[in-house]
C-alpha cells in the first residue's frame, strides 16, 4: 500500500516523536528535534499538528491502533498477549517517560473518560472478548511501570491465555 505524501509526512513525524521521546522524554522533546528526526521541516510538523499536545495525542492514538492491529493479526490468544506484552515492556519511549515524566505516565495509565480509552477497551474486547478485556487491560497497564523480560512475557502470556481459554 502506497501512502500519500501527507500521510507519509505524518507517519514520519510520529515516528520521529517516538524516537525523541525515547531519548529525552516528552517534557524535554521539542518540535525542532522531532522535525529533524522525521526529516521534515518544522513548518511541515505545524501543518499537521497545532502544537505538541495535539501531536502527543496523535502519537498515543497511533500507538494504540498499531498495537491493536498487531494483536488482531496474531494467530492465537497466547500470541496476541505475547506481542502486546513485548511491545509494551520493550517500548523505549515508555521506559524513558517512566523516569523523566512520571506524572504523565500516571495520567496515561489511569483509565478515564478520554475517548482513547474507549478505543483501547473496544479493541481489547474485539480481540479477547468483553469478559476478558478488563483483565488483559490491567495486566498490560502493569507492564508500563514494571516491564517484563521477554521470558516473563512468554510465561505470563501462556498462563493468562490458559486462564482466558478456560473461561470460554
Amino acid at each position: 500500500m502506497t501512502l500519500a505524501p501527507a500521510q507519509r509526512s505524518r507517519t514520519a513525524i510520529l515516528a520521529g516523536a517516538k524516537i525523541v521521546i525515547g531519548e529525552v522524554g516528552s517534557y524535554e522533546s521539542n518540535m525542532v528535534d522531532i522535525a529533524a528526526r522525521a526529516q521534515v521541516s518544522r513548518a511541515t510538523v505545524y501543518n499537521h499538528f497545532a502544537d505538541k499536545e495535539e501531536m502527543m495525542l496523535s502519537l498515543l492514538e497511533s500507538e494504540i491502533l498499531r498495537l491493536a492491529d498487531l494483536a488482531k493479526a496474531a494467530t492465537s490468544t497466547k500470541n496476541a498477549l505475547l506481542v502486546l506484552s513485548r511491545e509494551i515492556s520493550g517500548d523505549v519511549a515508555l521506559r524513558k517517560m517512566t523516569v523523566t515524566d512520571p506524572t504523565d505516565i500516571a495520567a496515561f495509565i489511569t483509565i478515564g473518560a478520554h475517548p482513547l480509552w474507549a478505543v483501547v477497551q473496544e479493541s481489547l474486547a474485539k480481540i479477547f472478548g468483553l469478559d476478558n478485556s478488563s483483565l488483559v487491560l490491567h495486566w498490560l497497564l502493569g507492564q508500563v511501570a514494571s516491564p517484563l523480560t521477554p521470558a516473563e512475557s512468554a510465561h505470563q502470556a501462556d498462563q493468562l491465555s490458559s486462564a482466558l481459554n478456560a473461561n470460554n
